[in-house]
């Protein structure tokens, strides 16, 4: 099957160069996305053209892919439910939730000269980054792009009900399952309360598994592909 793999902020589609052939091992390709503005060469960039890029990318893909975003980019994979339901298999979301409607996408840190920059591992301490060496810390910081703030302060917009009914499997890294059902219960991730098809999914890591468990990570996404 084919699995369209966005990576969240500051990073490009290198972020899943290590998961790419335990993917293939078990049977399925993956297309890691280089998103407008992170990545491409572009200094600006809006919201609304990520999300039109991770559509074309589920119109190429050969059949009905899995779809997988990482962190923030988790809204732009829930994008292509809410936009092509009908054309994906599922969508897989790692270490993140989708952005309430109407809210900005991922206005997290100020930005500088209109784009807004990895602001440092100290932000990140504790489980989000414990299993990081500081090897592979230092050799993610020269990698990091800063994202457009037309990308970071865009308003996301939900079009679809149908999107609630698409198979949705949450990978849960530096939080558990527990955790996550807590906080969706409570009503502070709406959209993955309104799903009626979702999977809580347990992986021994912090925030960026794709680094440090690629091939735990694959397996997980081999499951939410077979669901």
């Amino acid at each position: 099957m084919d699995i369209v793999l966005i990576a969240g902020l500051w990073l490009d589609g290198s972020a899943w160069d290590d998961v790419l052939p335990e993917l293939e091992a078990l049977g399925h390709r993956g297309i890691p996305l280089t998103l407008p503005g992170q990545g491409d060469g572009a200094t600006s960039a809006s919201y609304d053209d990520q999300v039109a890029a991770v559509v074309a990318a589920v119109d190429a893909a050969e059949g009905r892919p899995l779809v997988v975003g990482h962190s923030a980019a988790c809204t732009l994979a829930w994008a292509a439910a809410d936009l092509r339901p009908d054309a994906v298999t599922g969508v897989a979301l790692i270490g993140g939730f989708p952005t309430t409607e109407g809210e900005a996408y991922a206005d997290f840190f100020e930005p500088v000269d209109g784009a807004m920059p990895f602001p440092g591992w100290e932000k990140f301490e504790g489980p989000d980054s414990d299993d990081m060496s500081d090897e592979l810390k230092e050799s993610l910081l020269g990698r990091m792009i800063a994202v457009p703030v037309g990308v970071t302060r865009g308003v996301v917009h939900w079009t679809s009900d149908a999107r609630h009914g698409v198979p949705l499997t949450l990978v849960c890294p530096e939080f558990s399952p527990a955790e996550a059902q807590e906080w969706i219960d409570a009503g502070d991730v709406p959209e993955l309360g309104a799903a009626t098809a979702l999977e809580l999914v347990d992986i021994d890591s912090g925030h960026w598994p794709m680094y440090t468990q690629p091939a735990a990570l694959a397996a997980l996404l081999d499951e939410a592909a077979r669901r």
